[in-house]
């Protein structure tokens, strides 16, 4: 599969998941919304991949649709330690939940940007934006591959499950490290493959957990960090996915389950850390 044909299925299914939540917007009865990583609901219970991401009381204040089009496997909001007077961007904001509690976070003389490629997702943030009473806020569309902000302009970049599902992740890590400024931090919640697994069955795994993209391997991400010139990298599970999870998943899509007790604490969401170095500025900065 082509990066640009890739680009295009996770545009159109993250666009589907925008306009259901839109077109049941007033609606009691509009279901559990599905998307890449999930849904709302999984086999009639709780999804084991979407389902308690964030704090109790964080949303409460928040928009319905701002939930409802909650996508992501983490919370990365409440882990990368945002302070007042930041600016932070949001790689993939979809429906923009991640952005406005930053936004709340950095408070008024602070600003959260929102990236998403998909215009029924930008439509559906900027319209929670509004709902949710926050002014310093922008959302804009693009690619996490190419960024168009300029370099050295925002303090932290977070993302929700997102950098799994680029055809090109050595772009996204580099972009991220360019339009940083020095020491500002890299903070995203991801998919993340713990170990080698047989291909079928990894291939199986990230139709459940990560649509049609590849999880990178641990270690992998952190070469790629690395190579961008990103320091103090770290990786911090926060869910391990479970076989039985996946078990039903995959046989009623009609894959192979025979041999799926190999991802065995192997998939997981984590948390992945990373710093841009500062600026040297004399002979007693450097290390």
């Amino acid at each position: 599969m082509t990066d640009s044909m890739l680009t295009n299925i996770v545009r159109e299914k993250y666009g589907e998941a925008a306009r259901r939540v839109l077109q049941a917007e007033g609606s009691a009865n509009c279901g559990p919304i599905s998307s890449c990583c999930g849904g709302a609901a999984f086999n009639g219970s709780v999804d084991p991949i979407t389902s308690n991401l964030y704090v109790s009381g964080e949303t409460n204040e928040l928009p319905d649709n701002a939930v409802l089009a909650s996508l992501g496997c983490g919370n990365p909001t409440a882990l990368a330690e945002l302070a007042a007077g930041e600016t932070v961007l949001d790689l993939g904001s979809g429906g923009g939940i991640d952005v406005i509690l930053s936004a709340r976070r950095v408070g008024p003389t602070g600003k959260a940007f929102g990236l998403d490629m998909t215009d029924d997702m930008l439509t559906l943030a900027r319209q929670n934006a509004v709902e949710a009473g926050v002014t310093n806020v922008e959302f804009f569309k693009g690619h996490i591959e190419s960024i168009p902000l300029p370099d050295n302009s925002v303090d932290v970049i977070i993302s929700n499950c997102v950098i799994n599902l680029s055809g090109n992740k050595d772009a996204v890590i580099k972009e991220a490290f360019r339009v940083l400024k020095p020491g500002g931090r890299f903070a995203v919640s991801d998919v993340v493959v713990r170990g080698t697994m047989p291909e079928d069955v990894r291939r199986s795994m990230e139709l459940w957990v990560g649509c049609v993209a590849g999880a990178l391997e641990e270690a992998e991400f952190h070469s790629l960090l690395w190579g961008a010139g990103f320091t103090n990298t770290d990786i911090e599970p926060t869910r391990i996915y479970e076989v039985e999870d996946a078990r039903q998943f995959l046989a009623e899509s009609g894959l192979d389950t025979n041999n799926v007790a190999a991802m065995e604490g192997k998939i997981m969401a984590a948390f992945v850390r990373a710093t841009k170095p500062k600026t040297c500025c004399g002979p007693d900065c450097c290390p």
